[in-house]
């Protein structure tokens, strides 16, 4: 493990955590161009961080709970900002953000009880998800209004994700991060390890 490689790697990680409060702060003082762009950094970010850990062999657990943890608040800033600038369409999609939003909840509240923390699975699916999350979120704030098919795209691979770690959860007895998918988990029996 390169020792420059491992501080560079989760330096980018710690940015989306740095950056969380302070797209925050940009949101509730109204500057919409500048959360924009540092939000589009965000997810940027996150692109490149897991891809550089692999390149570099800089992969570990605390790594990738951060990252998750990192990735999870970007999410969740950039729907407070959708709410706040984009509150129409937010309104209008309600039902649909309440059952993914809640699939997500009880995706996180399994994982406590299971394993007292959340996952970090990083899946296939979870990856997919994440792009197009960071696509249909970056472009509701650089057009006028949110596209509704990348909407409902995002919606469904998302939920498909979410199901997919439910099922990971209840099947893993013990915690474990990096797990391809489910097919991987029942074919390579992850659990017996």
């Amino acid at each position: 493990m390169h020792t420059s490689s491992y501080y560079i790697v989760n330096g980018i990680t710690l940015y989306r955590l740095i950056a969380a409060p302070l797209l925050l702060m940009l949101i509730f003082i109204g500057q919409e161009d500048v959360f924009k762009w540092l939000l589009a950094l965000s997810f940027l970010t996150d692109a490149v961080d897991g891809y550089f850990a692999r390149k570099f062999g800089v992969v570990s657990v605390m790594g990738s709970r951060i990252d998750s943890i990192a990735d999870d608040l970007t999410v969740l800033v950039a729907l407070v900002g959708l709410w706040m600038w984009k509150r129409e369409f937010f309104v209008g999609q309600y039902l649909w953000i309440f059952i993914v939003g809640g699939l997500f909840l009880i995706q996180l509240l399994l994982a406590w009880i299971r394993y007292g923390k959340p996952t970090s699975f990083h899946t296939y699916l979870a990856k997919t998800a994440a792009v197009f999350q960071g696509v249909f979120l970056i472009l509701c704030f650089f057009q006028p209004y949110p596209l509704p098919i990348l909407f409902y795209s995002t919606l469904l691979i998302t939920a498909l994700d979410i199901l997919e770690e439910i099922i990971m959860v209840i099947l893993l007895p013990k915690w474990q991060s990096d797990i391809k998918s489910l097919y991987h988990l029942l074919t390579q029996k992850y659990h017996s390890i």
